[in-house]
């Protein structure tokens, strides 16, 4: 399975590029967030990607950070969202505009994805609003620790690492360790947070 490319833009497209790894040109689709960062033809580049093998294709997407590539992954377990209508709500929204949405229930922002129609809308906050919440749980903890200066993170993000490490999703850590800095306080170790946080993920 691909899960980065690194290599020189050949070109750019409506809905995706073509990047040159060593000679052999990849087409990865993407949102138009990502196309807009990639540069222009000839610039080195380097995207995660998310690979989707089918029994007739094998289609790579590719994001300018694993905070998209996560977004996407979450957004595809939602029953009537593919790949395409993915893209495209990651186009019209980033990653912090989908939180907001979703925790505020604002179904008029996700409809002006293409392909998103007020049913669908309403679908994706309804089955999205729990993981969000902890997504969102999660960086407020990290905000609080880190403090005005930014200079004591806390335990929060080296659990979050841990998990990561272990082979857990970033999404999933976020709320296993979200969920265990709540019920444990402010003054949790790093070892209590990680047990926490792989004994609610095994629950």
């Amino acid at each position: 399975m691909i899960a980065k490319l690194t290599g020189i833009l050949d070109s750019l497209g409506a809905d995706g590029a073509v990047i040159d790894v060593a000679g052999v040109g990849y087409q990865v689709f993407c949102s138009g967030r990502t196309l807009g960062a990639l540069g222009r033809p000839g610039d080195s580049v380097s995207v995660c990607v998310e690979t989707h093998v089918r029994e007739d294709h094998i289609h790579l997407y590719g994001f300018a950070d694993e905070v998209e590539r996560d977004w996407f992954r979450i957004l595809t377990t939602v029953q009537g969202v593919g790949a395409r209508v993915a893209l495209a709500l990651l186009t019209s929204s980033g990653p912090d505009q989908l939180v907001d949405a979703v925790i505020a229930q604002d179904r008029a922002t996700l409809t002006q994805a293409t392909g998103v129609g007020a049913k669908l809308a309403a679908r994706i906050v309804v089955e999205l609003k729990d993981r969000v919440e902890a997504m969102a749980a999660v960086r407020r903890v990290d905000f609080a620790a880190a403090g005005a200066d930014g200079r004591d993170a806390g335990p929060v993000p080296d659990a979050v690492s841990a998990l990561i490490n272990l082979g857990y999703r970033r999404t999933e850590a976020f709320g296993a360790v979200s969920q265990a800095a709540h019920r444990l306080g402010g003054d949790v170790t790093l070892e209590a947070l990680v047990r926490a946080g792989l004994k609610g993920l095994s629950a």
